[in-house]
């Protein structure tokens, strides 16, 4: 597996998760928003939602899974990459690639979407 771009090896770092909109009708519009509502946050300097992924854990599958339905309902653009932690961050954080790659491989486990993982 090809290494990840960004955050050299033993750096602490977050996926950071970049949201655009996509243009709907007023019914879906506010479909969309209460979805991407529910887990970024809205930034009006860049017209995108965002939010950062710290753990590879249930809720962030949940996450993951709800913004790729989006794109898929919606046609929302979700961009994926990784991050340095920011100052004071109180989360978890990822350290090297393994993690990811773990993630990667339980995405296309069996074929099932991912958030939908066993536990």
């Amino acid at each position: 597996m090809t290494s990840l771009p960004g955050p050299s090896d033993g750096d602490h770092w977050l996926l950071e998760i970049t949201i655009e909109t996509a243009r709907a009708d007023d019914a879906n519009w506010q479909q969309q928003v209460a979805t991407l509502r529910s887990i970024a946050s809205y930034d009006p300097a860049t017209k995108t939602w965002g939010t950062f992924i710290d753990a590879l854990d249930p809720p962030s599958m949940t996450a993951l899974n709800t913004l790729f339905e989006a794109a898929r309902t919606f046609g929302t653009k979700v961009r994926l990459a990784p991050a340095r932690v920011p100052a004071g961050w109180a989360g978890a954080s990822f350290t090297g690639d393994h993690d990811m790659t773990a993630l990667l491989k339980e995405q296309t486990d069996q074929g099932r979407p991912l958030g939908q993982l066993p536990f």
